[in-house]
Formats: structure tokens, sequence, C-alpha cells
């Protein structure tokens, strides 16, 4: 059980850890003053829902595997 507790979170903790890297990344160059705030926040809601999609996929995959 608690193998299973450390594989969630580090299954949440790497991805959200290399987002953040890159969000940063993006944030400090200066044609991100272009960018509307509006379209910024269009880009994160829908990097959130792919990988939101991708996560429920790979889950999917790796239950069919198992069954």
């Amino acid at each position: 059980m608690l193998a299973r507790r450390k594989f969630v979170i580090s299954g949440i903790v790497v991805p959200l850890l290399i987002g953040l890297i890159g969000f940063i990344n993006l944030i400090q160059r200066p044609r991100f003053a272009a960018y509307h705030d509006v379209d910024v926040l269009q880009l994160l809601g829908t990097g959130m829902c792919f990988g939101v999609a991708l996560s429920a996929f790979i889950a999917l995959i790796r239950n069919r595997t198992t069954s």
C-alpha cells in the first residue's frame, strides 16, 4: 500500500515540477510580455486538460494490461 502511495505522489509531483520549470522559463522571456493574460490562461487550461486526458489514457492502458 505504501509503495502505491509513493507511486501516486511521484506521478503527481514530477510532472508538476517539469511543468513549473517550463512555465517559469517562459515567463522570463521578453516575448512573454506581448501575450495577453487571457491567452496565457487559455494555454494553461488547455495544457491541464491535455494532461488529464493523457493520464487517463495511460491509466486505461495499464488497467487493460493488468486485467
